[in-house]
């Protein structure tokens, strides 16, 4: 089959063609070009103007679009917003000054809002780099507004010249949370795998356990990103047959390259009445899920291709029969990444809930295919098996907790998955949930009291009432802590509501269940534990943000900002993120 050529008419073609006549400019004459209308402007002296109005205006266009500061400069915006109006006046210094200023209100008022709202707050930490050797720290707070939704927010982005430092991300992180306020307020910290440094690691769990010491001892920390994760998974997974994928992306690059070669592969799709509705597309290497999309249309229209290799002299990268069947069991594996990674994509974020079907789902797949008799199959998924169960073991106890808090599962749907991950071993792993959930309970049960008080009398008689903060903590007049959490923990009304909740039927399943919702309505009958629930379904998973999800590459700085002061950087980041989605 031949390439069709531009310039492939004859004379007697070309004969028949209606001769090309210009369209004259006299305005007597047929065929005349039309006069450009002119319109009298509107935006005469008459309106008002305001410079401070165009300056916000041209501030947040700059914030919400990414555009260089220096664009205010640039000759045809100045042209274009002159025509709009002539007064118009800004400079660089001018649209910075007006970008910080809608940052600092911003700040005060998601700084307000922080302040109000009856839980936790959770942290992500992400690390960009950039090729000026600069790392970025972007903190990222999750937490539950007063109205009972989700909320995701940008809180710093910090630089950081000297990274490897043991200490300099906990410093950094104290710095930026006693500036908002939130040193008491931090439940979770999640991490991403920049943060390899095991010694950082242990100062961001002691910095945590300082902060909020009373749940779990501040031991809320997940060690990996869960988009990251898989992103490792999926390319281990690619890496295993590139050779492979290589020929697939030639075929379909073959095909799409020229247009009659695309004509030429759907008119023999529809003679062998191949039923297949996917489209080729050549994937883009730095987003797996295009990868994974043309590898299994190319898979579904490998006959196809069979007929084209048959038919077509110049193509030559025809795959083998079995190395169409190494596709097809890959393509099983990397839908399997896509589904669990698609949940990402909400801008708004999931609940930590709807994480633990699709995380417990990746272990038991993981680790049946591990033990496939197909060679291949083992082979190729042993190691993400080994590499996934790492992850499994940080995270389960967060995500099992979460799910708990679902009325439609609660303990119900652990025992069921971890019964067919575990086997005989089930009981064992189930009890270290359900005592996790009960101590945690229990910790809320402690932060929801009033502390105990006594009355002292002073040198002039007096009384005065105390609590135990007031007093040296080494005083043998009062218990100790200890002593005082056990008695908290044997009261039969303390655990009453947990266990309560959990002996209720499920609610039914229904897939746009608002599981937040739900607990604000339950929340006079279940105060405390609607409480717990509302810091642990907010818990991330993810570093990443959702358009980032399918990324086969780190974020980077780019050399712009790495240009301009960190607190402009800052400002022009959180900004953004606080305009998209509201700071309130």
């Amino acid at each position: 089959m031949g390439v069709c050529s531009v310039g492939c008419l004859n004379n007697e073609d070309l004969n028949k063609l209606t001769p090309y006549t210009p369209l004259k400019t006299d305005k007597t004459a047929v065929g005349t070009i039309p006069p450009r209308k002119r319109y009298r402007s509107i935006l005469g002296t008459s309106i008002p103007f305001d410079q401070d109005t165009s300056s916000h205006s041209i501030a947040k266009m700059i914030i919400l679009h990414e555009y260089p500061l220096n664009i205010v400069e640039h000759q045809g915006f100045l042209d274009f917003v002159r025509f709009l109006h002539p007064k118009v006046q800004t400079d660089v210094n001018s649209v910075q000054e007006e970008c910080v200023n809608i940052y600092l209100r911003e700040k005060q008022d998601l700084k307000n809002n922080l302040g109000e709202i009856i839980g936790h707050v959770n942290l992500t930490l992400e690390l960009w780099e950039s090729d000026q050797g600069l790392c970025y720290l972007l903190l990222t707070g999750y937490f539950v507004d007063n109205a009972w939704k989700l909320q995701k927010r940008i809180l710093n982005v910090v630089m950081l010249p000297f990274p490897d430092t043991e200490v300099t991300f906990s410093h950094a992180v104290n710095d930026c949370l006693a500036n908002w306020g939130l040193e008491q307020k931090i439940f979770t910290l999640t991490l991403d795998q920049s943060f390899a440094n095991e010694a950082a690691r242990k100062n961001l769990r002691g910095l945590l356990s300082v902060m909020n010491p009373q749940v779990l001892k501040g031991q809320l920390v997940l060690g990996d990103c869960y988009t990251r994760v898989l992103r490792c998974l999926v390319k281990d997974a690619l890496a295993s047959i590139g050779d492979i994928i290589k020929k697939v992306r030639d075929s379909v690059k073959y095909v799409k390259a020229y247009r009659g070669n695309e004509d030429y592969f759907n008119e023999l799709k529809q003679k062998l009445q191949n039923p297949s509705s996917k489209t080729l597309t050549i994937d883009d290497q730095t987003k797996w899920d295009t990868t994974y999309h043309m590898l299994a249309a190319a898979s579904e229209l490998k006959e196809v291709f069979s007929c084209l290799s048959a038919s077509d002299p110049n193509y030559n990268e025809m795959l083998t029969i079995e190395e169409w069947r190494k596709v097809d069991i890959l393509c099983i594996y990397l839908k399997l990444f896509f589904d669990a990674a698609n949940i990402l994509l909400d801008p708004t974020h999931q609940t930590t809930n709807l994480l633990y079907h699709e995380v417990s789902n990746i272990q038991l797949e993981l680790a049946r295919a591990a033990m496939s008799q197909d060679t291949f199959t083992s082979s190729l998924t042993k190691p993400l098996q080994e590499k996934f169960n790492k992850y499994w073991n940080s995270c389960i106890l967060v995500l099992a907790v979460a799910v708990i808090m679902d009325p439609r599962f609660k303990m119900k749907l652990v025992e069921f998955n971890f019964s067919k991950i575990y086997g005989e071993d089930a009981e064992t792993w189930i009890k270290v949930v359900d005592e996790g959930v009960h101590e945690l309970f229990v910790e809320y049960i402690v932060l929801s009291l009033p502390p105990p008080t006594f009355v002292v009398e002073d040198n002039k008689g007096v009384k005065k009432e105390m609590s135990p903060e007031d007093e040296n903590s080494d005083s043998d007049d009062f218990l100790d802590f200890e002593v005082y959490i056990s008695e908290i923990a044997g009261s039969q009304n303390m655990k009453s509501e947990l266990d309560q909740y959990l002996e209720e039927p499920l609610l039914p399943r229904t897939q746009k269940f608002d599981v937040l919702s739900w607990w604000k309505l339950e929340a006079q009958k279940y105060p405390t534990l609607s409480r717990m629930a509302c810091d642990i379904l907010c818990i991330p998973v993810s570093t990443v943000a959702p358009e980032s999800v399918f990324d086969t590459v780190t974020k980077k700085m780019d050399s712009y900002r790495c240009s301009l002061k960190p607190s402009t950087v800052e400002a022009l980041i959180c900004a953004k993120d606080w305009l998209q989605f509201g700071s309130s």
